[in-house]
């Protein structure tokens, strides 16, 4: 049987379905309804004759025929795809990565390393882009992300960068001025607070003060700010381990005599499952992770 080109299209939308085992997920990355999605994929069952997929209450899986088609189409479109992104200028891109990620993870765990990525990798440039909207890996979007949360997100591959723990800091002078001596000690003080998942009430209820009533008089949606406001003496802030360091290092803040908390999610290496990174955005994982061991 001959692969026509009307054929293209409901492969592609099957192959994502396949991949993602979810025709929403496959709408969204192909930018189609799911039902548009669903269309497809059942017009490829009638031309072939087969099930590609068993329809259950919670979603869909594979069937044999399916699998087999799923194997074959994945392999020959990540072929085509590596081949069109060779074909589209891809001299230019070849020495650059593109890189998303937390601004607050970049100002205090990233910027100070890259040094020693220049030095050894003087020919790849960097594009960082640090906005708070999750960035889309569309065509010409970034390579790859830095991502903070729990390891799993649709159409992604993610490697494990660094865990980090939760613990209350303040300016050197706040801690002479104020006498905090214990977890419960802390409810009594203005908290500076940022967006994160993870905040002081789990912190207190990590540290076995229940029912303490405490104020978030300073909240900001970006981690770097919350700990400038700490620096700037007005309370106490929940600090994540990793984005602290360089303000501890510096003793423009110190962490108080409380227990700290393992944090819930970690930062983790994201790019999309379907498309082959190139050597310049390899090197740079391959980086990262050493950076992240040592």
């Amino acid at each position: 049987m001959a692969l026509r080109a009307d054929w293209l299209p409901a492969l592609t939308a099957f192959e994502s379905a396949a991949r993602h085992q979810n025709f929403a997920h496959a709408a969204e990355e192909l930018h189609l309804t799911a039902s548009a999605v669903s269309h497809h994929v059942r017009k490829l069952e009638s031309r072939l004759g087969v099930a590609l997929f068993q329809r259950h209450a919670r979603g869909v899986s594979l069937t044999l025929e399916g699998r087999q088609l799923a194997d074959a189409a994945g392999t020959a479109l990540a072929d085509v795809d590596g081949v069109l992104r060779s074909l589209r200028g891809a001299r230019d891109d070849e020495g650059r990565v593109r890189l998303t990620t937390l601004h607050s993870l970049m100002y205090t765990w990233l910027l100070p390393r890259l040094p020693a990525f220049v030095e050894a990798h003087p020919g790849i440039r960097l594009n960082v882009d640090t906005e708070i909207a999750l960035t889309r890996f569309d065509e010409g979007g970034p390579d790859l992300g830095i991502r903070h949360g729990p390891g799993h997100w649709p159409g992604l591959t993610s490697h494990f960068l660094m865990d980090e723990s939760l613990f209350p800091v303040v300016s050197p002078e706040y801690a002479r001025r104020e006498r905090i001596d214990t977890a419960a000690d802390i409810a009594r003080h203005p908290l500076i607070a940022d967006h994160a998942r993870q905040g002081w009430h789990d912190w207190f209820r990590a540290a076995h003060v229940h029912g303490a009533k405490f104020e978030e008089r300073y909240t900001f949606s970006d981690t770097t700010d919350a700990m400038q406001a700490a620096v700037a003496g007005l309370g106490i802030a929940l600090a994540r381990s990793r984005i602290a360091a360089p303000y501890l290092e510096r003793g423009q803040l110190q962490g108080l005599p409380v227990p700290a908390l393992p944090a819930r999610w970690g930062y983790y290496i994201v790019y999309p499952a379907h498309r082959r990174l190139r050597p310049s955005a390899q090197a740079f994982v391959d980086w990262l992770l050493d950076s992240a061991r040592g």
